[in-house]
């Protein structure tokens, strides 16, 4: 099924039958989520004293509580409590000023008896991860009361949204691009939620590249996830186009070469938006982002901007990190490796810098 709870400071909805379907039953007060994941993005905040992401308890059908911090120090601690067992994890990391968001998310599978708490970066490859002891299953009724009713749990308000999943989510690479997004083909162009393994996809230097897979992620529309709508004509397109916010966009010219020193740029789709150009784009609770995955990390055409392919650095040298990402059901040996691309990533003050040096 998938996502069936998101949450915001502006409200929330719940639905064990999946989020955009015909509202279910409600679940009894001894329904259980045996396997599921618990997604918190929160802005890094520098306090002093512990930041709740998410707490609640429960007096019936047994006593228990759940608590996700993160530390001054910069550790992110779980408990959770079900009839006075214990389960307790903490995952350190650096902190880091420059961090946009940080996305935390709580697996748990209690049938195959294994949990883990991740860290990542919504700018940046690569995650952190620690595994739990075996977890307990979580009582459907109480998180339906905390994903609709605010006064049953805390969450800090630099918390951007929270979302629940019935099943346990990957981590790792994320594709970008929106189902119905241009990509230049062989013959053409084809969306890119019909290319599959062994399309060939043209590269932006007019080379065909095969595609050795395909993948997609269905995630909450909020926050990091949240899409994005490059509009026609800047950025060379066409047609206007719908992007996650991390997918990145290939930008060259003068100003480039002269602001940056570099022939090109890489410039996040969040870095662009200004009410004009790029803008939010409207959705449901869910979005579904399409990844094509190239011998090299190339730049590919889409709607006539220049964009990247999905991007996996050294991951597949990693056994642990692809079982757990979109990549764990490809045979590792046959995954590429990427080599760091070519060309610098802009952070938001220097893409604003750009979009004002072309605005004068």
């Amino acid at each position: 099924m998938g996502w069936i709870g998101l949450t915001t400071r502006e409200g929330g909805q719940f639905n064990p039958d999946g989020l955009g379907a015909a509202p279910g039953p409600v679940p009894g007060p001894e329904a259980l989520l045996p396997r599921g994941t618990l997604m918190i993005e929160t802005r890094p905040a520098i306090e002093r004293h512990p930041q709740t992401l998410l707490a609640f308890g429960r007096t019936h059908p047994w006593a228990g509580s759940f608590s996700l911090q993160l530390l001054p120090s910069g550790g992110i601690v779980l408990v959770e409590t079900q009839a006075g067992d214990v389960r307790h994890a903490t995952l350190p990391f650096r902190p880091d000023d420059r961090a946009e968001s940080l996305r935390i998310t709580y697996s748990w599978d209690a049938p195959a008896r294994q949990g883990r708490l991740t860290l990542e970066r919504p700018d940046m490859l690569g995650f952190a991860t620690v595994t739990l002891a075996p977890p307990h299953p979580m009582p459907l009724a109480d998180l339906r009361t905390v994903f609709t009713d605010p006064r049953q749990r805390q969450m800090d308000p630099e918390v951007i949204f929270a979302a629940l999943s019935d099943r346990v989510e990957p981590v790792g690479p994320m594709p970008g691009l929106g189902t119905d997004v241009p990509v230049r083909v062989a013959q053409g162009h084809a969306r890119a939620g019909d290319l599959r393994r062994g399309a060939l996809v043209r590269a932006a230097g007019g080379g065909l590249v095969p595609v050795l897979q395909a993948v997609a992620r269905t995630v909450p529309a909020a926050g990091s996830l949240a899409p994005v709508r490059l509009r026609a004509p800047y950025f060379g397109l066409r047609a206007d186009i719908v992007v996650a916010p991390h997918q990145r966009l290939v930008i060259r010219g003068s100003d480039v070469e002269y602001l940056f020193g570099s022939e090109a740029v890489l410039v996040p789709a969040r870095h662009l938006v200004n009410g004009f150009s790029a803008v939010p784009a409207g959705s449901g609770p869910l979005v579904r982002y399409h990844g094509l995955i190239l011998p090299e990390h190339e730049e590919i055409e889409a709607a006539g901007s220049i964009t990247e392919s999905l991007y996996l650095g050294r991951m597949r040298r990693n056994r642990e990190a692809v079982a757990m990402s979109l990549l764990a059901g490809f045979d590792r040996a046959r995954l590429p490796e990427h080599a760091r691309p070519v060309w610098p990533v802009l952070r938001h003050y220097e893409a604003i810098t750009l979009a004002m040096s072309r605005a004068a």
